[in-house]
Formats: structure tokens, C-alpha cells, sequence
């Protein structure tokens, strides 16, 4: 399945911020209720569960996604725009408005998804993830190992190559373009700059967990979005920081 990286970028980490800690207060996380829409994002469907998105995910427009990003993550209002614009582009909108798109659009198979993705196949597999969950340690952590809470980008970065030659084999249709490693190696460095820790200099895997598994910003475990604005040159700096990784 071909997808462009900066789509990839776009709608894999959609998930954005506010630096003070109370956004959660009026952003609290609520499971999709019957008739809500969800796609095949985590990213997405993560705002939509905290109502950063439109809860019910329908109509989301680009105006809903400056004011998502801005508000979960602090990343630059404009730094999806084009990514925005790809999604609409693809022709997958059901909404009767040209500038918008329900999550569920986005599910069309080969549209979006791309092979090797670290949770899915297609839509959430819990074999995917759990094969990705290992790589990255993530339950290795606990009261008895507190030197071992954080995925580094060199973990990330070979989980990732893990999880694309895991794919590869197991789907004789695999897309091993360049453009498909691409995306694989974009998807990582979205969710590592997304919930990168500055102070510790990696990602607790708690946050990992909590984003991929129950679809939530970590606010209970401790996430606070930075100080300082993201964009796509942060986004960028992850993807060369994964790429530079020997695997």
C-alpha cells in the first residue's frame, strides 16, 4: 500500500497540545461510543477520544485540526496543512463537503495503512501490536526495573525494522518500495516526537502503552505537552535520528 511520508506524518500522529497540565480536565478521555467513527489512526482516534477532534468523528475539517494539534501537543497549528490537504486528495471524503472528512473515510484499504505499520493490519491487530510491544520492551518495566521505563530511539528504531521484515514475510503482497519504508520509519518518529520526554531523553513506555493500546494521551502517567512548539523540522529531526540507527 503506497503512502506519501508527509500523509503518513499527517494522519498516524494527529494528536496535539496545550503546555499546561489541566487541558485534561476539560479534555477528558471517553471510550467511542455506539455510532462514533474512528479510523485506522491511533493518532486520530486519540484526539477524538479526548474531544480535541470532533468526538463522533465526523466532518473534520482543517480548522479542527489547527486547533487539535495546537491544543494536545503544542505542534505548530500549521504543521499538517499538507498532509490535511493529501488526506482530502485521496478522494476518500463521504461527507458531501470537499474540506472535510468523517475518521472512518480514511479506512479504505491501501489509502492510508501502509504494510509494516507497528499496530495493524489493515485496522488494530493485537498480534501486530503485541509482536511490536515486545520489541519495545514494553512490559519489561515495572517496580522492580526502574531503569528500564524509557524506549530509546535506538529501541524504537529496531523494533521498527523488526516489525517491517516481520510483515514483509508473512504478506507475499508486502509493498517494499522505498517510498512504503518510508512511511514505516515516519510512523516511528511521529509517535516518538509526539511523546518524547525531554528530560529523560527517550519515551516512557508507560505513555507508549497508554497511546497505542487505550488510544489516550498519558496525562495520568505524567505526560505533559513541552514548552516549546513542534513542527515539521522537529518531526524531521526524529525521522534523521531513526534513519541514522544501524539495524
Amino acid at each position: 500500500m503506497k503512502l506519501n511520508l508527509l500523509a503518513q506524518v499527517a494522519l498516524l500522529t494527529i494528536a496535539a497540545a496545550c503546555e499546561c497540565g489541566s487541558t485534561h480536565e476539560r479534555h477528558e478521555w471517553r471510550r467511542p461510543g455506539p455510532g462514533d467513527l474512528r479510523s485506522p489512526c491511533p493518532g486520530l482516534n486519540v484526539m477524538a477520544n479526548h474531544g480535541y477532534l470532533p468526538r463522533d468523528g465526523r466532518d473534520i475539517s482543517l480548522e479542527n485540526l489547527h486547533a487539535a494539534i495546537l491544543g494536545a501537543y503544542n505542534y505548530h497549528p500549521a504543521t499538517l496543512d499538507s498532509a490535511f490537504q493529501m488526506a482530502l486528495d485521496f478522494n476518500l471524503s463521504s461527507t458531501g463537503n470537499a474540506s472535510t472528512f468523517h475518521l472512518s473515510d480514511l479506512n479504505k484499504h491501501g489509502a492510508i495503512e501502509h504494510d509494516g505499520s507497528l499496530s495493524r493490519s489493515d485496522f488494530f491487530n493485537l498480534e501486530v501490536w503485541n509482536g511490536t510491544a515486545t520489541s519495545l520492551g514494553l512490559y519489561d518495566a515495572g517496580v522492580d526495573c526502574e531503569d528500564d521505563l524509557y524506549v530509546t530511539v535506538e529501541v524504537a528504531a529496531r523494533a521498527r525494522a523488526i516489525r517491517f521484515k516481520e510483515a514483509e514475510g508473512l504478506n507475499p503482497e508486502f509493498n517494499v518500495s522505498e517510498l512504503a519504508l518510508m512511511g514505516s520509519v515516519g510512523e516511528t518518529a511521529l509517535y516518538m516526537t509526539t511523546l518524547w520526554d525531554y528530560a529523560a531523553g527517550a519515551v516512557p513506555k508507560a505513555w507508549i502503552r497508554a497511546f497505542f493500546e487505550e488510544e489516550r494521551i498519558p496525562y495520568l502517567e505524567g505526560f505533559k505537552a513541552p514548552k516549546t512548539q513542534r513542527n515539521l523540522t522537529t518531526i524531521g529531526a526524529m525521522n534523521a535520528a531513526i534513519v541514522a540507527v544501524k539495524v
